[in-house]
This record gives C-alpha cells, structure tokens and sequence, in this order.
C-alpha cells in the first residue's frame, strides 16, 4: 500500500514535468530567427521585390558617391579660397612697393646713378593767343 501512495504522489509529479506550457516565440525572435536562417531570402515576397531591393542598392551607392563628391568639392572649394588669400597678400605686397618706388624722391635717387638730374627752374604757364596760334597755322598749313 505504501508503494501505491507513493506511486500516486509520484504520478502527478511527472505529469507536472511533462506538461510544460510551450512558449511561443514573439514576432521579434521569430523575425531574428528567419533573418538569421536565411528564410528570408528564400520568400517569395523578397524574390518579387528584388527588382526594387536592387533599386535601393544603387540609390545607396549614388548616394555615398554623392557625399564623396560634395566633400572633394568642398576641399577644392577651400583650397581656392586658401590660394585667393595668399594672392590677396601678394597683391597688397606689391602694390605698396610700387607706391614706394613710384615715389618722385625714389625715382630721382635711381636714375642718378645715369646721370639724369631733376630740374632746377621751377614750372611755368605757357600763354598764346588764337591770332598767334592762326598765325602760324597759316604759314605752315598745319597746326601746331
């Protein structure tokens, strides 16, 4: 008899561990399963969407090649700015040695070593008169 009770109380322990609730899997596991296992490229869905999937593969690439491109153009961009500024700076160099040696003073202590002189006599007005300046185009047939 006490094995019959301890066979009864036995019995409902195994029926405890064979009954388990079976879990079920949750659309994100079964998602992540299929993508892992590869049931996802072997849909019908993907295979009639392959054309678009490609689509999408070379709308990605233009767009990566776009990115380089717009940061080639913007390095260039800044290296011809770097360019202008360094000519800028060259220009306003220049143009202050030029005033410099345009200078009347500077002129004169350069071409001294020639000979040539600056004047002494101070500048003066020239007048005529249109009977004079008639005058002598008359004679000669041309003007003066």
């Amino acid at each position: 008899m006490e094995e019959e009770v301890k066979n009864t109380a036995s019995e409902p322990e195994k029926e405890k561990e064979e009954v388990r609730p079976v879990r079920k899997q949750g659309k994100i596991t079964h998602g992540i399963q299929s993508i892992m296992g590869g049931d996802v490229l072997s849909r019908r869905t993907v295979l009639s969407n392959l054309p678009f999937l490609v689509f999408l593969a070379i709308l990605a690439m233009l767009y990566i090649a776009n990115t380089y491109y717009s940061e080639k153009t913007f390095k260039d961009i800044e290296k011809t700015k770097n360019e202008l500024k360094e000519l800028r700076y060259q220009y306003i160099t220049a143009k202050a040695t030029l005033l410099y040696y345009s200078k009347q003073t500077e002129i004169a202590k350069r071409v001294e070593p020639l000979g040539i002189s600056g004047t002494t006599k101070p500048p003066y007005k020239i007048f005529y008169s249109k009977a004079l300046l008639k005058k002598q185009t008359d004679s000669t047939g041309r003007t003066p």
